[in-house]
């Protein structure tokens, strides 16, 4: 099969198109045909050495990818849940190597959902990674009730756009941050108010804000801190260990964490109804083809996607 390696760290020219052979599957496992895979930020840190690249090292050849849409070609003979042909979607073994840049791929059984009959292949390759991220943090993390005030960073982005549907959905009262030119494309997402991080410093307009979720990391951890009322809350996706966003929550009498996603069947059956119902919607800025890998990365390296991408098979 065909599939996409990473011959070292480093450029996107250490992508390269090879052969490699089908891999095998276990009892409780699937065997998928890929028909879409997305490129996420962790794609990129880990290409070049940092992200999961220690896990995707111990797992030769390097193939990189966590998320797909793909229609089952086989099944183990302890699989209950799914049956050949069956159209499916998922994150796979994150953070251990998922290798879904390929042309077939090996799942777990409690991975995956259906995929949505009323979405394509990339609409649904684009939610597992970024939408699951936003879903676990908004519904477990962050008890987000109706009337809440959230905040979120870097709202047109990947995870940003997920979590602004939902946040919307769960009855909250959503503020997001992103450039002048996507401020129509988030209140349309549903959110109540926006903010040009390239035209305020949000820690000087914003007050008693119940949840931030932090997507950007660095100084964006102490400034948000800034505008938590009493008893709020900062969750941080890219920013590392965990104590390092604690400390710094509880040195101003705030909560805060770092957070990253982990595969859910469950979670992945409840995206599937929110795609399903409309409540969420992927918004895939460009699709790929397999061979333009490269030049999908430099998209997502260049910090100024709007929503996401997807690698498409077919």
């Amino acid at each position: 099969m065909k599939a996409i390696i990473l011959k070292d760290f480093g450029g996107v020219e250490n992508l390269v198109n090879s052969e490699v052979p089908i891999p095998d599957i276990s009892d409780n496992e699937v065997l998928i045909k890929v028909k879409a895979f997305s490129i996420n930020p962790v794609d990129i840190k880990t290409r070049l050495g940092r992200g999961v690249a220690s896990r995707l090292k111990e797992h030769p050849p390097m193939i990189l990818g966590w998320d797909f849409s793909g229609i089952i070609s086989d099944t183990g003979r302890s699989v209950k849940s799914f049956k050949s042909d069956d159209e499916v979607f998922g994150l796979i073994n994150f953070p251990e190597p998922g290798k879904t840049y390929a042309e077939y791929l090996v799942a777990a059984e409690s991975e995956l959902a259906l995929k949505p009959s009323n979405i394509s292949h990339e609409e649904a390759a684009a939610a597992p990674l970024a939408a699951l991220t936003a879903w676990q943090i908004l519904k477990d993390k962050a008890a987000i009730y109706p009337g809440s005030n959230i905040l979120i960073h870097s709202a047109a982005g990947g995870v940003g756009h997920y979590a602004v549907q939902m946040g919307r959905h769960l009855g909250a009262y959503v503020i997001g941050t992103a450039s002048d030119v996507n401020m129509d494309f988030i209140l349309s997402l549903g959110a109540s108010e926006h903010l040009d991080y390239k035209k305020q410093r949000f820690e000087e307009v914003l007050k008693d804000i119940d949840f931030v979720l932090d997507t950007i990391g660095g100084d964006y951890i102490d400034r948000s801190l800034k505008v938590l009322g009493p008893g709020g809350k900062l969750i941080s996706i890219p920013s590392g260990a965990s104590e390092h966003v604690r400390e710094k929550a509880q040195a101003v009498g705030m909560t805060g964490e770092s957070f990253s996603v982990r595969p859910n069947g469950k979670n992945m059956k409840e995206l599937a109804e929110l795609l399903e119902l409309g409540i969420v919607k992927s918004f895939v800025s460009k699709i790929y083809g397999f061979n333009e890998i490269q030049a999908a990365h430099q998209q997502i390296e260049s910090g100024k996607t709007k929503g996401k991408i997807v690698v498409s098979l077919h």
